[in-house]
């Protein structure tokens, strides 16, 4: 089985990025990258020091339900090109390692499906999970701070 890696759609982003509201209805707050630890999760790279970026509120689900977690994420403030969806780790995955849990089609949380793991075993992590016929898709959180980093599908 092959998985795909995929960035947030460009559509949601470009409002974004133009001021729109985050998850919580807020204007994105604007800053400047020391070049450490900033990851666009449009591009899913990191952001360049000296360059703008965007702190947001955001919720990588449909709709609000018990399981809807909200959390910060930075995007580029400028247009970026959105990653392609591949099979190979995104740049931006620099930690050590990350959090990897599959949620099922009805956006919630498929318990005991989730653990730490190292950067370099997400992938496999990932094909195993789709292995189970109750995963829809996983996610790829920091785990640190939970943050959402990015969605893996099957391909």
């Amino acid at each position: 089985m092959t998985i795909q890696f995929k960035a947030l759609p460009t559509e949601d982003v470009r409002a974004l990025q133009r001021g729109g509201p985050d998850a919580y209805g807020q204007t994105p707050e604007r800053k400047i990258s020391d070049g450490d630890g900033v990851p666009c999760r449009h591009c899913l790279k990191n952001v360049a020091a000296g360059d703008p970026y965007l702190i947001l509120a955001f919720r990588p689900f449909p709709e609000l339900q018990p399981y809807a977690e909200t959390g910060p994420i930075f995007l580029h403030a400028e247009e970026c090109e959105r990653a392609a969806a591949v099979d190979t780790l995104p740049e931006m995955l620099e930690s050590t390692d990350y959090i990897v849990r599959g949620y099922g089609s009805d956006d919630r949380i498929v318990y005991g499906s989730g653990g730490v793991i190292s950067t370099g075993a997400i992938a496999a992590r990932a094909e195993a999970l789709f292995e189970r016929d109750d995963i829809a898709y996983v996610h790829v959180r920091s785990a640190r701070n939970n943050c959402y980093q990015c969605r893996i599908e099957r391909a």
